[in-house]
């Protein structure tokens, strides 16, 4: 069993609607068969309506109808952008998110806004989506502007801070600005990128991890897989006491698209790189519990 909780899909758009470098995201179908391909039994799918740095959106409905009509392979997660209703710091997002559970959400993102990852719209949205139990999917940008995802500073204090204000909040957490800090930064300029070498200091990542439980890790794409790859031995030791809180990904969000992460976890289980529970949880048994799926 392999459940993928991070993927991206719509249905077809014009064919100039591209990033500028002529990617777009897969149909469904290219989903299901790039899927297939690596051997990915389920995936989540992420909604996409905030505008920064997008050719198109993908608002929750398209989500949610994509995965009904392949409800066998595709988990839904609905979204909203923190600006959305009134745009202010007490809109009351809870018949949203209800409507979307409803239609069969189960967890909420790919969050993007480029804010302050505290600003206190983000701090709103996120208290009800602690209130309502979905887990949520983030992604942090180094800089307002320019980028998609929240912005924080390095060492992380504004994710911290939402940590403690929203202390049963499950965040998955994503992208080159969290994972750099897997280990300590020789310079900030390191967080937009993949850095390479061995860790020589745990990083913040880590220590976060451990002080606050409602931090969990989203694997996908270079940054996750680049985390855990760069210095194998720490990896393998990260992967071991964090296994209850990491989940393979894959961020499949081109065609095509290589996933390096895919061969990584049949290697280690192949070599026994890592216990058979660790990577029994990683892989799928993590993401059935916290989306409450049949095994």
């Amino acid at each position: 069993m392999l459940i993928d909780i991070h993927v991206h899909t719509c249905r077809a758009r014009h064919p100039k609607l591209t990033r500028a470098n002529g990617f777009r995201y897969p149909t469904p179908d290219e989903l299901i068969a790039a899927m297939d391909e690596a051997g990915i039994d389920r995936a989540v799918v992420m909604s996409t309506p905030s505008p920064e740095v997008r050719y198109s959106l993908v608002p929750p409905e398209e989500t949610l109808s994509i995965c009904a009509d392949y409800a066998d392979r595709l988990i839904p997660f609905c979204n909203a952008d923190p600006r959305f209703l009134t745009n202010s710091t007490d809109a009351n997002f809870f018949p949203l998110l209800e409507a979307f559970v409803e239609m069969g959400a189960k967890g909420v993102g790919e969050y993007i806004p480029n804010l302050p990852f505290d600003d206190p719209l983000n701090l709103n949205f996120f208290k009800q989506v602690e209130e309502m139990g979905l887990p949520l999917t983030f992604h942090l940008a180094p800089k307002i502007g320019g980028f998609y995802g929240c912005y924080d500073d390095p060492g992380l204090p504004r994710l911290e801070r939402v940590l403690q204000e929203c202390p049963k909040l499950t965040f998955l957490s994503h992208s080159q600005v969290f994972w750099a800090e897997i280990g300590t930064l020789s310079d900030p300029e390191e967080r937009s990128g993949y850095p390479k070498g061995p860790i020589e200091k745990e990083g913040r990542v880590v220590e976060l991890m451990r002080e606050y439980p409602g931090l969990h890790g989203d694997l996908s794409a270079g940054s996750g897989f680049n985390a855990i790859s760069r210095d194998p031995e720490f990896g393998y030791r990260f992967l071991e006491e964090f296994q209850d809180r990491l989940y393979f990904a894959t961020d499949i969000a081109n065609v095509p698209q290589e996933l390096p992460i895919v061969p990584y976890f049949a290697e280690l289980k192949e070599k026994e790189l890592i216990s058979p529970e660790a990577h029994e949880k990683i892989t799928w048994k993590n993401a059935a519990r916290l989306f409450g799926l049949d095994g």
